[in-house]
């Protein structure tokens, strides 16, 4: 086992490691312990009680934070016609069809979020698929749309994508160390209802089973799931 830095030695005497916290209290916490020279960002990881092989327990979604996350993300688009020029005027770095498809596969990269109109999804998924991986345009995601303007500037003002991975979890930016803690909060409480209203009817039992607040080179706070949300709601 790795040993502890002095300030992460420090961080975790800081706070009892082993207790739930309410929201308010665990991004205290969080800003306390924080020691980076950056501004980190605040990220939670949620624990769902889903069984993530089966199909119909996927989660997945998207939802847009109050304040952003404190990032302004790349975002590309694949379209054709006058929506070319309207995507890149909206924001995105970059627009086009076959040419963006091309230079994708050629092994450019310089993006963090892809997008695309639905006449383009044939050629998107033939040629870029196991190329772009998780940035892979998905209807569930709203960045299969026609309206693809309206995709990048709710990307561009903070809408957030969330997906349990293989393991059940949700990991989110929900905005930076600088922010106030009011709008932390905020954020924190949207990401949550948003995955709390994403939760499968066949999924029995808690839903929300371990949560934990954490800046990026800081320990992780734990919440207490029953106090995240409404207790009928997490259920």
């Amino acid at each position: 086992m790795a040993k502890l830095t002095k300030k992460r030695k420090a961080a975790y005497e800081a706070f009892d490691k082993g207790a739930l916290h309410g929201l308010e209290e665990a991004i205290a916490i969080v800003k306390k312990i924080a020691s980076a020279k950056f501004d980190e960002t605040v990220e939670v990881h949620i624990k769902l009680g889903i069984d993530p092989r089966k199909s119909d327990q996927t989660v997945r979604g998207t939802t847009v934070l109050p304040h952003g996350t404190g990032k302004t993300p790349r975002v590309i688009v694949f379209t054709k016609g006058d929506k070319i020029g309207k995507a890149e005027a909206a924001g995105a770095e970059a627009a086009g069809a076959e040419d963006l498809v091309a230079k994708v596969k050629g092994g450019w990269s310089d993006f963090d979020i892809a997008v695309a109109s639905p006449d383009m999804m044939g050629l998107v998924g033939k040629d870029l698929g196991r190329i772009l991986g998780p940035r892979m345009p998905n209807p569930k995601a709203g960045t299969v749309t026609p309206d693809v303007v309206k995709a990048v500037e709710e990307l561009k003002s903070g809408k957030v994508q969330y997906r349990a991975d293989k393991l059940g979890i949700v990991h989110s930016s929900v905005g930076k160390l600088s922010f106030s803690e009011d709008k932390l909060l905020e954020n924190l409480r949207t990401l949550l209802e948003a995955v709390v209203k994403a939760k499968p009817q066949s999924s029995k039992g808690a839903y929300l089973r371990t949560i934990s607040l954490a800046a990026t080179m800081s320990p992780g706070v734990r919440v207490d799931p029953t106090k995240a949300v409404a207790k009928s709601a997490a259920n």
